[in-house]
């Protein structure tokens, strides 16, 4: 699955490997919602035309706030094709994650929780590795205000907000550093997410406001003349 930001997906060695595990942690607190929507737009990339099963923790929506379809809408994404289901605990998200991953109609399953917990081990990620690739169905597992540790994922992301300059609707850019990466080089970019497109970009350069060009150049070239003469 290329995601369209040509240094990212040449580290990927093409993009982003789809009936897989990856996880999304945000680069340091307070970028809770764009760590959850960055992984959000790499699940609608995976799923292409299929639904999408964005499974949050109740915590997430106290913390980091509530899902919009107007912003849903703005990012590109059909809120038709978003289910979404509200878990009290991680034991209930958990064995939501696994039904998910069971039903090959999804495109992908973003499975979003809030602290440490001893279930998310390494167990629990080779047996999210594997679900995913029996249906062919991709998960996307962002875990906040948790720390990094050994997994079976395919990538691990770290990412924060970067500058945006302008009017920005529907263009989100982020500051993704890739840490793990099982089959490629890591790195990090800074990547723009085109809703029309549904693609992520390089950042377009900064729109600097340029000298306005002489209007009366005889008079200059004159006036340096005479200057050159005196």
């Amino acid at each position: 699955m290329a995601l369209g930001h040509g240094p990212a997906d040449a580290a990927l060695g093409g993009g982003l490997k789809c009936g897989a595990l990856h996880e999304v942690f945000s680069a340091e607190p307070g970028f809770e919602t764009t760590a959850a929507g960055f992984a959000v737009l790499l699940a609608r990339r995976a799923t292409q035309e299929r639904t999408l099963l964005w499974i949050r923790q109740d915590f997430v929506a106290l913390e980091a706030g509530e899902i919009f379809s107007s912003g849903l809408l703005e990012l590109g994404i059909d809120p038709a094709r978003v289910l979404l289901f509200r878990a009290a605990h991680v034991e209930d998200a958990l064995r939501a994650a696994g039904e998910g991953l069971a039903c090959a109609s999804l495109g992908a399953v973003a499975l979003e929780t809030w602290g440490e917990s001893r279930l998310l081990d390494l167990s629990l990620s080779r047996r999210l590795t594997l679900a995913a690739a029996k249906e062919n169905v991709t998960i996307l597992q962002v875990r906040h205000h948790a720390t990094p540790a050994t997994s079976a994922a395919e990538t691990r992301w770290c990412v924060r907000a970067a500058k945006t300059f302008g009017e920005n609707w529907g263009r989100p850019v982020f500051d993704a550093s890739l840490v793990r990466n099982r089959h490629g080089i890591t790195g990090q970019w800074v990547m723009e997410w085109n809703a029309d497109d549904g693609l992520f970009r390089e950042r377009a350069a900064h729109p600097r406001a340029l000298a306005a060009a002489a209007f009366d150049r005889p008079a200059q070239a004159a006036m340096g003349a005479l200057r050159r003469t005196g």
